[in-house]
C-alpha cells in the first residue's frame, strides 16, 4: 500500500484498538487468485487425480508462505505505512520493527496458510492403519498447531478471534441449530456411519473427537483466525463471502454440488452470528453437533 494512493481516505477497518486503513475494496485481486487457485485445487482432489491437486496444494501454500513473509519484510511494512502504537503512520522501519505488530497483508496471508494444510495434511496423514474415528483427531493435532502458530505470529489476542463463552444460555441455543443442520447434510451425503452400531458406549469418543476436531477446530479457523485477518484485509462484509467461500469449496471433495451450496449457507450464518454474539462456543457446538448427529445419530435413526 503505497502512501494515500489505495483509496487510504475513504476505506478504514478496525484492528484491534485502531484504525488502520484497508488496501482497496475487497483487498484487490489477490485474495481471491489463491481462493480460485485453492477451488482448482480441491477439483482436482476429487475429479481427476489426488496427486495433482495435493502438488497444487503445496504450491499454494509455499506462495501464501513467501507472500507472507514480504508482506511482513521491513521494507513492505515501511511501504504500507505501518501504524504505531498511538495509532499514526509512520515511514520509519525502525519503528515498524519495534512495534511488535505487523500489516494486515502479512496477518491475511498467514491465516490463508491453513486453508491448503487442512487438505495437505488430510492426504498425507497416515490414517489407514486407524479406525476411521480416529482420522479426525490425528489431522487434527497438527492442524491445532499451525493454528496456534498463527495467531502467535499474528500478534492475535484470544477475545480478537472470539475466543470467549459470551452468554451461555444463547451460546447453548445456539448449538442446537446443529440438530437440524445435521439432518440436512445427511439426506445430502448419506455419510457412512463412523461407529458399527447405535450404542452410548461406542458413540460416547467419536462424538467428543467430532466436536473437538471439526466443530471447535474449523470455527476456531474460519470464524476465528480466518474472518479475524480477512476481515482486517478485506474489510467486514467481503470477508464474510470470502471466508465463506473457502469453508464451503473445502467440501468439493464430497463430491455434492449441493453440498458445498449448503456449506456456504452455513457459514455464512455461522459468520453472522459469531459477529452478533462475540463468541465462538454457540457455532462450536452447533457444528460438532452437526457432525455426531450427521455421523453417530441420524444414519442409524433413518
Amino acid at each position: 500500500m503505497k502512501g494515500k494512493t489505495m483509496l487510504e481516505s475513504g476505506l478504514a477497518i478496525r484492528t484491534g484498538r485502531k484504525r488502520v486503513p484497508a488496501l482497496t475494496a475487497w483487498g484487490g485481486p489477490m485474495p481471491w487468485v489463491y481462493a480460485l487457485a485453492i477451488t482448482a485445487a480441491e477439483l482436482l482432489v476429487g475429479l481427476v487425480n489426488v496427486r495433482s491437486g495435493l502438488l497444487l496444494h503445496f504450491t499454494i501454500l509455499l506462495a501464501l508462505l513467501i507472500h507472507a513473509v514480504i508482506a511482513g519484510s521491513p521494507r513492505s511494512r515501511r511501504m504500507a505505512g505501518h501504524p504505531g502504537r498511538d495509532g499514526k503512520m509512520s515511514s520509519s522501519s525502525d519503528a515498524a520493527v519495534t512495534s511488535g505488530e505487523f500489516n494486515q497483508d502479512y496477518c491475511f496471508y498467514l491465516a490463508m496458510t491453513l486453508c491448503p494444510l487442512i487438505r495437505i495434511l488430510s492426504l498425507t496423514m497416515p490414517l489407514a492403519p486407524f479406525p476411521l474415528m480416529y482420522w479426525y483427531m490425528i489431522v487434527g493435532i497438527p492442524l491445532f498447531a499451525a493454528a496456534f502458530v498463527v495467531v502467535r505470529l499474528a500478534g492475535y489476542a484470544g477475545r480478537s478471534i472470539w475466543l470467549r463463552a459470551g452468554r451461555l444460555p444463547l451460546q447453548l441455543a445456539i448449538g442446537l441449530v446443529g440438530l437440524p443442520l445435521g439432518l440436512m447434510e445427511f439426506y445430502i451425503l448419506h455419510p457412512t456411519p463412523l461407529v458399527p452400531v447405535f450404542d452410548l458406549s461406542r458413540i460416547l469418543l467419536p462424538a467428543f473427537i467430532l466436536l473437538v476436531f471439526t466443530g471447535f477446530a474449523e470455527e476456531l479457523i474460519f470464524r476465528g483466525i480466518l474472518q479475524k485477518a480477512a476481515q482486517d484485509y478485506l474489510g467486514r462484509r467481503p470477508a464474510l463471502i470470502y471466508v465463506s467461500f473457502l469453508f464451503a469449496v473445502l467440501h468439493i471433495t464430497h463430491l455434492s454440488a449441493l453440498d458445498v451450496f449448503f456449506v456456504f449457507g452455513v457459514a455464512v450464518l455461522f459468520a453472522v452470528i459469531v459477529r452478533r454474539t462475540g463468541s465462538l462456543l454457540g457455532v462450536t457446538l452447533a457444528h460438532g453437533l452437526t457432525n455426531i448427529t450427521m455421523y453417530l445419530i441420524w444414519p442409524f435413526i433413518l
